[in-house]
C-alpha cells in the first residue's frame, strides 16, 4: 500500500512540475545559423476612455544569444504620444523576491509605426529588443515578476504585472508575472 501511495504521489508531483510545452512563432535552423522565437504573450493591458494600450513579450534566441522582444501597441482616436527606444533605453524588472533585473536595449532607435485603421483609430506599434545581463536568466527562473519599468528616450513608465490577466483583446487568460518562469526554457 505504501508503494502505491508513493507511486501516485510521484506521478502527481511530476505532472505539476512539468514544464509547459514551447509554442514558437519561428524556429529555423539552417546553414546561416539558428533562430527561434516564442509567440507573443500579453503581459499588460489597459483600456480606458477609448484608449487601448497593450504590451506583448516574446523570447528569442539567435545563435544561442537570448533576447526579450517587447512590443507596445497603442490604439486611440486622440493624439498618441510616441515612446521611443534608443541605445540608452532599459527594461527594469522587480521580482517578488526583491531582486532587480536590468535589461539593456540593443543599439537601435525606434519610435514605432503609426497606422490608421478603417474605424478612424490611430494605432502605434513599437518594438524593442532587450538583452539579458549575466546571471539574470537564473534569477528570472526563480521568482515571479511584480513590476516592470521601461525607460524610453522620451521618459519612464511603470507597469504592474498581474498574477492573472483576462484579456479583452482575445478573451484568453494570461499569467504575466510567471512569463519568464514558464517560458525561459524555450530559448536555452
Amino acid at each position: 500500500m505504501k508503494q502505491l501511495i508513493t507511486i501516485v504521489l510521484f506521478f502527481i508531483t511530476a505532472n505539476l512540475l512539468a514544464q509547459k510545452p514551447c509554442d514558437y512563432s519561428v524556429n529555423v535552423n539552417d546553414s546561416i545559423g539558428t533562430y527561434k522565437s516564442t509567440r507573443e504573450y500579453i503581459v499588460h493591458e489597459k483600456i480606458f476612455g477609448g484608449n487601448s494600450n497593450y504590451i506583448f513579450y516574446s523570447l528569442a534566441s539567435t545563435d544561442g544569444m537570448p533576447t526579450l522582444n517587447v512590443q507596445l501597441l497603442q490604439k486611440s482616436k486622440d493624439f498618441l504620444k510616441a515612446n521611443c527606444f534608443d541605445k540608452n533605453s532599459k527594461l527594469i524588472l522587480q521580482l517578488n523576491n526583491g531582486t532587480i533585473i536590468t535589461m539593456l536595449h540593443i543599439d537601435q532607435e525606434n519610435c514605432g509605426t503609426m497606422i490608421r485603421d478603417d474605424k478612424g483609430f490611430d494605432n502605434r506599434v513599437n518594438t524593442g529588443n532587450f538583452m539579458f545581463m549575466k546571471g539574470s536568466i537564473e534569477e528570472l527562473k526563480k521568482s515571479p515578476v511584480s513590476m516592470m519599468r521601461i525607460q524610453y528616450l522620451t521618459g519612464t513608465e511603470d507597469y504592474i504585472l498581474r498574477r492573472e490577466l483576462k484579456s479583452e483583446l482575445d478573451n484568453k487568460t494570461y499569467h504575466p508575472e510567471n512569463f519568464f518562469i514558464d517560458n525561459l526554457h524555450c530559448i536555452e
